[in-house]
């Protein structure tokens, strides 16, 4: 499944306002609550006129601001990144700002992701025509370092990028050679390849990184069958519950009956959103998919996030005709979800 939007697309604000964010008709629309909690404004596009390719890539920092990544059309059959910051949802984002290709110029390479740092600086990660990856990150006194070229081979499908609860960026790729991973040796850091994959057979375009202690990311992903595994680097993969569907799971970590636990979230074969929670690195106490909300098209994506009181919020949107809908939690135990509501 291509993956349009890469990264966590519905974000809650520093101000308490949830945005979310997909590419639609040649540019990046957001959609917005006029109030915490309140009702959404009509979507709006974002970061001026610039036309733009349908590929996204959305990264939040501790400071509650968005970073968006596209590609955009610079030539017959060339194109380049641009990078804009989204402070407030009712404010203009900042217009485009041109970063260039990895390699000087050329198609578009796949699909970008992006980290923010516990600095607030914008870390882009993009394969290159090289079979490795490439990364432009941001000078702490503004300003954009140049292209680097991060190594790696053969990667395949989408990019996985995390910042770990100490504000240090870590990516994670798939190749034929297993699982590839991305860390930074400190603040400021240029992330480094470890030296060996791990040797599991991760489908491209199945993977998915969130920070899950002080100390852990947690990769999920899903193996050749059908299974959705559980990772922590120095450990080996732990297989989790068989996947609800083909794409990517979307995860979170939340507190659940006072309970801190990390919920999944994907499309299932039935096209109904599928959900899983389970104590937060506990994997052996299990986990099961209880489905939620109407049938959707196979180019739904989901996203998930904490309201201003902490209550968690999912959101599916439909690639082909922009139709966002929303659902929370009830105030009640357990994982119960109010109606689905478009937005």
């Amino acid at each position: 499944m291509v993956r349009t939007v890469n990264g966590s697309w519905l974000i809650r604000g520093r101000d308490g306002r949830l945005s979310a964010y997909a590419p639609r008709d040649e540019a990046v629309w957001c959609w917005a609550q006029r109030t915490p909690g309140g009702s959404w404004i009509a979507p709006r596009t974002v970061g001026g006129d610039q036309r733009l390719h349908p590929v996204l890539a959305v990264g939040q920092g501790a400071d509650g601001y968005a970073h968006l990544v596209a590609w955009r059309p610079t030539g017959p059959q060339e194109a380049g990144l641009v990078h804009t910051t989204h402070f407030r949802p009712h404010l203009a984002a900042l217009d485009w700002n041109r970063l260039g290709h990895p390699n000087k110029a050329g198609a578009q390479t796949g699909v970008p992701a992006v980290a923010v740092d516990a600095e607030g600086r914008a870390h882009v990660f993009v394969p290159n025509a090289g079979g490795g990856v490439s990364m432009r990150g941001q000078k702490e006194r503004g300003g954009w370092g140049p292209w680097r070229d991060l190594k790696g081979r053969e990667v395949e499908g989408e990019l996985a990028a995390v910042t770990r609860l100490s504000g240090r960026v870590e990516l994670y790729a798939t190749s034929p050679a297993g699982i590839l991973r991305w860390t930074q040796a400190g603040s400021g850091h240029i992330p480094a390849l470890d030296d060996e994959p791990l040797k599991a057979s991760a489908r491209p375009g199945t993977l998915r990184a969130l920070a899950t202690s002080e100390d852990h990311v947690t990769v999920f992903f899903t193996d050749e069958s059908d299974t959705l595994c559980a990772w922590r680097p120095g450990t080996e993969p732990v297989p989790l519950l068989p996947c609800a569907g083909p794409g990517p799971v979307s995860a979170i970590r939340f507190t659940l009956d006072e309970v801190d636990c990390t919920l999944l979230a994907q499309r299932s074969r039935s096209g109904r959103v599928a959900f899983a929670a389970y104590p937060t690195e506990q994997e052996s106490a299990g986990a099961w998919w209880t489905e939620s909300g109407p049938q959707l098209p196979a180019d739904t994506q989901i996203s998930l996030t904490k309201d201003h009181q902490g209550h968690l919020v999912a959101a599916t949107l439909q690639r082909g005709t922009g139709e966002l809908l929303m659902s929370r939690r009830k105030d009640e135990p357990g994982l119960a979800l109010a109606a689905w509501h478009k937005v």
